[in-house]
């Protein structure tokens, strides 16, 4: 699917907006189109933008490579850059996905092959006055804007859901709660939480270097009109938030060394008691095992009282050890 990006016809009472359409299947692309973005696209659909642009669109796989020469580099007057973007976030199944900004002087092409929603987010500004300018650079500077509000905002929700299971672990500890079931689904909450602080950090380090790239590659006229400085502010805003990821991983890891260690401590109770029952229990097995061997000389087997004495005795073998353990505060 295309879907092709316009300048509005009429500029809003506080600056310039875009209008958006989806692209029929076997109609040219306008030529005033500012940004064509490719979702899932056809063959057929690369081939009308790269005639349309005189570029090349690059494939899936091209996109999933990791060399940086292979997804930042200037060809035919365009720049090509490649980002790993967060992706269904707010389900349980988080994920990166790539998307290609192909910047060139006539339009901005995005090339993704999923839905990721800072895309949703950035489309429904730049349809409102004042949204986006009428420059393929700006449209740019929108989208790496709006990927990054929606990482930090990304952060701040899990952040705050790692408080509430922080605190819901100490606090079962101190009120004495001990269910494996709960430890298990802590355990599966911290993983979670980890997966989508690992996929941010990854997503800010490759937008880091698309940034660092345009820095470096803009020509002269673009960076005197004010664009160098808004890489510059977005690089900055993607390091703070590279922090904060990784003070929020040594959290999760703090959360997961706790909980296993609440695990051991809990395993650790359920071995003591069995070490106790055997230990209260060893002594009447002995007092037992003497008075089962069928000696001939053994007082106790003619006595009247002989078997209530083994009885007392054995319970007293068995008392006498569990009142040590408690007086000792083993138990």
């Amino acid at each position: 699917m295309i879907l092709i990006h316009r300048p509005a016809q009429v500029k809003g009472p506080i600056g310039e907006s875009l209008d958006r359409q989806v692209l029929p299947p076997g109609e040219p692309i306008p030529h005033d189109a500012l940004w064509i973005d490719l979702i899932d696209p056809t063959k057929e659909e690369d081939r009308l933008v790269e005639a349309h642009l005189n570029i090349e669109i690059p494939t899936k796989e091209e996109m999933a490579d990791i060399e940086p020469s292979e997804i930042l580099y200037n060809e035919n007057n365009a720049r090509y850059m490649t980002a790993r973007v967060l992706c269904s976030s707010d389900t349980d199944n988080p994920k990166l996905i790539d998307v290609s900004f192909i910047l060139t002087e006539r339009a901005l092409v995005t090339v993704r092959y999923g839905e990721p929603r800072s895309f949703s987010m950035f489309m429904a500004r730049a349809v409102k006055p004042g949204g986006c300018r009428h420059r393929p650079e700006a449209v740019l500077d929108g989208l790496i804007e709006t990927i990054i509000d929606r990482a930090a905002e990304i952060l701040g929700t899990v952040g705050s859901r790692i408080d509430r299971l922080s605190q819901a672990i100490f606090e079962n500890e101190k009120q004495g709660t001990r269910r494996a079931a709960s430890y298990r689904v802590a355990l599966r909450s911290i993983g979670r939480k980890g997966d989508i602080i690992s996929n941010v950090r990854e997503s800010m380090v490759s937008v880091e270097r698309m940034l660092l790239f345009l820095s470096a590659s803009m020509p002269r006229p673009q960076k005197t009109a004010g664009y160098q400085s808004e890489w510059r502010t977005a690089l900055r805003d993607v390091q703070s938030i590279e922090e904060h990821a990784t003070f929020l991983s040594s959290k999760v890891q703090f959360l997961l060394d706790a909980t296993l260690g609440f695990v051991t401590m809990e395993q650790n109770d359920i071995i003591k008691i069995f070490s106790v029952m055997s230990v209260i229990f060893l002594p009447p097995t002995l007092v037992s095992s003497l008075y089962g061997m069928n000696f001939k000389i053994m007082p106790e087997l003619d006595w009247e009282f002989g078997y209530p004495w083994a009885i007392a005795l054995m319970v007293l073998a068995a008392v006498l050890p569990y009142l040590f353990f408690r007086w000792k505060r083993w138990l």
